[in-house]
């Protein structure tokens, strides 16, 4: 009887936490129903045109994947505005002969976070990341999957930033 009993409290326990924790550690208000990504802006020189649309499009994803909140274009509890703000190459990893073995392409986001709940809670900050490719090889072969790697973590921070308590 007792093995019954530690089972049905351990189930209970579970069942309790499960409300109180989230394993991802999102910490949305329960009166924050709705977001609004704007469309980003393209303040870089030589950033592929389809850049702000791309990173609009994954932030949207990131949030209505990952989070309970649904899109609202007319009154959103929170909203995000962002633009790329950088966009380069750079010679990495200097070798003899004033060569270099790689390239790294960096992206820097400038994103606005407006809670319209709690205004304490509104933040702006730059994100950034990088990607490295051989310097052999050119960036329009390796762009789409640049782009997508450094675009999965800036949203992957953007996310973190405003719903956890990193």
């Amino acid at each position: 009887m007792t093995t019954r009993l530690s089972l049905i409290l351990s189930l209970l326990s579970l069942t309790c936490w499960h409300g109180c924790y989230s394993f991802r550690g999102i910490d949305i208000d329960a009166e924050t129903r709705t977001y609004y990504v704007e469309q980003f802006k393209n303040n870089a020189l030589d950033a592929a045109p389809s850049l702000p649309q791309t990173f609009t499009e994954a932030l949207k994803e990131k949030i209505r994947t990952e989070s309970r909140l649904v899109l609202d274009d007319k009154n959103p509890d929170i909203e995000f505005k962002g633009a790329i703000v950088d966009f380069r190459v750079t010679a990495e990893s200097p070798q003899p002969g004033e060569r270099t073995a790689l390239n790294r392409l960096t992206i820097v986001t400038a994103i606005e976070y407006i809670n319209r709940k709690n205004e304490a809670k509104n933040w702006k900050q730059n994100f950034t990341f990088f990607y490295n490719f051989p310097s052999a090889t050119s960036l329009t072969s390796v762009q789409e999957e640049a782009i997508q790697a450094i675009g999965d973590q800036i949203m992957e921070d953007i996310f973190n930033k405003a719903f956890t308590n990193w």
